[in-house]
């Protein structure tokens, strides 16, 4: 997003509705308030200011502000300016948010006795949230958490069990508009703090060349590959991931040039288009960042966020590998070759040229992994990538080798005083290279990038946090009724005769809600409806969680309402619906995955399973996926016939069963099936060979 106009694009694909392309003292006031929204943020992160339910509050005043000043009220509106209206409502949003703060002490004197006037402020901030999802998210997440808010309302007028006793207009607007419980809840908080910091993160990173750099290095390893362009496509997808964790923005940024690439070397615009999808979404599975739900889920569960990118590690892999196997066997079932050698750029050569990239994300492993919060470490590698883009800058102007050894070694030892000193050292480190880039030639180029980099946060911030704004109503109606016990208990009552039927049952919920709402609020409300049904079932408490987060990304490529496929198909200029079908049989892995975990834990590295262990569920789900991948695609080592697609089809959903014998059969018949398409290859003649 360039400073000049951070809301362009507003004809193309969005996932989050049409945006206004705003100039002259308008789009001032969106860059003054994006650019203040980010430095609040930084600012909550290092110092801590405000209560936490204030520090909530602010940040939904600036998601509505931002949402009305960028999104008009219907698509054929004005997209030009901002009509007199939204600006009142961007208003009037965050001056409600800022009752919060302004009556911190009085609101917590009279918590559950709410006056008049504190009625009328929850009110209408509920409905400006309402009010902003619609115009950001469409109508379809509004209209479910108004079907909650009904319920909340007039529920103990349903019949038996779904009936409630009754609850007055007061209290519910008190659940809801105040408190932590309803839309300033858990979700929100988590926007507030950790997500927003790792959006941050992504966003400087992108900025700052990351995306060329993948690019590059996925290009230089696979590139050159038989059906290399669409290798480059998984790769880039991948390594995307590790700082994205949207996967339709990834779409809209590797898609851009992955899937031109796809298509001119032989594959059709539709498995271009499906395979970008695919990659693309796997993001939100993919440490260490992964996708806004693992932080939420971390929150939710008391966990340390290190679980969750543990439990997610192994599946993400096998997600990807799948991806990269079907493009494989695509490529020799058409022939398709790779990019000429030469065109390809040296991988090594780039990782040196732009070596200083990688360092936050394997600081931000490093200090994930070693204790440390979620949120420290977003702010210590947000705050390393901030040090190292200035100090490139700075560097490049420095000609003597000695002098830029030196200069790099001091700005490699403050950096690692980031972890020691916190906060201090943060602001006192990239202070000094601000003035320095400041001063030399180019560096103003470099701060330039900071402060596009800070304005682009913001925005991207706008789906997700008002996302988690919205399901902050389904929560507060579920916690103050307790209704999620009732489906729950019906998941409980089908799991006593058959735990898959149980699992398919929520699966089919996690599809369903997908069709509409964002994979945020689709974790939201499964997760709190669905998985404590599975854990009474016996399902381990993150593998529960994962089940239905799973299912809800996948819900993003499943036809009809596949955001992913959408994205895709402004790209590759083919139809979203046959993208959207192909995308599922090439993330099959997605679907399949999820239940083996269930079944056998150490797939997701829990119960402490033994190396054995964990190395016979991968070694079996390899195999599933490599027999699927050849049903599917109808390719190893030449083309097969329908009897042996069917076979191996049959091989791979035994490995996937549950059963006695099982595992055993499905391992005999995928032996037999590979040893039986090698010993065919070595009969057909050399000139059949690809």
């Amino acid at each position: 997003m360039s400073a000049s106009s951070p809301v362009d694009h507003a004809e193309e694909f969005s996932e989050h509705g049409v945006q206004r392309r705003l100039g002259g003292f308008s789009l001032q006031i969106l860059l003054a308030l994006a650019l203040a929204f980010s430095v609040y943020q930084l600012v909550v992160a290092a110092f801590h200011p405000f209560s936490s339910l204030v520090t909530r509050a602010l940040h939904v005043g600036f998601l509505l502000a931002l949402t009305f000043i960028i999104y008009p009220a219907f698509k054929r509106g004005k997209l030009t300016q901002v009509s007199a209206g939204d600006w009142l409502l961007a208003v009037a949003a965050f001056a409600l948010a800022s009752y919060q703060w302004f009556f911190e002490g009085d609101l917590i004197q009279r918590a559950g006795d709410p006056t008049t006037l504190d009625l009328w402020v929850g009110a209408l901030m509920v409905l400006l949230v309402f009010e902003a999802a619609r115009r950001i998210l469409g109508l379809a997440l509004p209209i479910i958490c108004g079907l909650f808010l009904l319920y909340g309302l007039f529920g103990q007028y349903l019949p038996g069990d779904l009936a409630h006793r009754g609850y007055a207009f007061a209290q519910i607007v008190d659940q809801l508009g105040f408190g932590t419980e309803g839309i300033f809840g858990i979700p929100i908080l988590v926007s507030a703090t950790f997500i927003f910091l790792f959006i941050l993160f992504g966003t400087f990173l992108e900025h700052a060349g990351m995306i060329n750099l993948f690019n590059s290095i996925a290009l230089g390893f696979v590139g050159h590959t038989k059906g290399g362009a669409a290798k480059v496509s998984v790769l880039s997808s991948s390594l995307m991931g590790t700082i994205s964790g949207s996967g339709v923005a990834n779409v809209l940024t590797t898609g851009q040039f992955t899937i031109p690439l796809m298509k001119r070397f032989g594959y059709s615009g539709v498995f271009a288009g499906a395979v970008e999808a695919t990659a693309s979404m796997g993001g939100q599975i993919m440490p260490p960042v992964m996708g806004a739900v693992a932080f939420i889920m971390a929150e939710n569960l008391n966990v340390p966020y290190t679980e969750i990118v543990k439990a997610a590690a192994i599946p993400a892999i096998l997600y990807y590998v799948t991806a990269f196997w079907m493009v494989h066997l695509e490529a020799g079932r058409k022939n398709l070759v790779g990019l000429p050698k030469e065109q390809c750029p040296n991988p090594w050569r780039a990782m040196k040229a732009q070596w200083y990239l990688l360092l936050p994300l394997v600081g931000l492993v490093g200090m994930l992994f070693n204790g440390f919060t979620p949120m420290y470490s977003g702010m210590v590698g947000l705050a390393l990538t901030a040090i190292l883009i200035l100090g490139a800058a700075v560097a490049a102007r420095i000609s003597a080798t000695a002098f830029r050894f030196v200069f790099w070694i001091g700005v490699g030892l403050a950096s690692a005083t980031l972890v020691e000193w916190g906060v201090h050292a943060v602001l006192t480190v990239i202070g000094v290279l601000v003035l320095l880039a400041a001063v030399v030639k180019g560096g103003h180029k470099t701060l330039h990038i900071m402060y596009q980099s800070l304005i682009a946060g913001a925005r991207q911030a706008l789906p997700v946090g008002v996302a988690c704004a919205i399901v902050g109503v389904i929560i507060g109606i579920l916690t103050l009724t307790g209704a999620a016990s009732n489906f729950a208990g019906f998941i409980l009552r089908v799991g006593e005769h058959s735990l898959f039927l149980s699992l398919f049952l929520t699966m089919l919920v996690c599809l369903l809600l997908g069709m509409g709402i964002p994979t945020i609020p689709n974790y939201i409300i499964t997760s709190a409806i669905a998985a404590p049904a599975l854990l009474s079932l016996g399902v381990p408490l993150i593998v529960s969680h994962m089940f239905v987060f799973y299912f809800g990304i996948m819900a993003d490529l499943t036809p009809p309402v596949a955001l992913a496929a959408f994205a895709a198909s402004s790209i590759a200029k083919e139809s979203a619906m046959k993208i959207g079908l192909k995308a599922v049989q090439i993330a099959i892995a997605g679907f399949v995955v999820p239940y083996m975990a269930v079944y056998d834990n150490a797939l997701m590295l829990q119960g402490d399973p033994t190396v054995l262990a964990v190395a016979y569920i991968v070694g079996k789900a390899l195999l599933a996926i490599a027999l699927w991948g050849a049903a599917a695609i109808g390719y190893l080592q030449g083309s097969l016939k329908v009897g042996e697609r069917l076979f191996a089809a049959g091989g791979a959903a035994l490995l996937i069963a549950a059963l006695p014998l099982t595992d055993e059969i499905g391992i005999l018949m995928g032996a037999a099936f590979i040893a039986w398409r090698f010993w065919q290859s070595r009969r057909r003649p050399a000139s059949a060979d690809f």
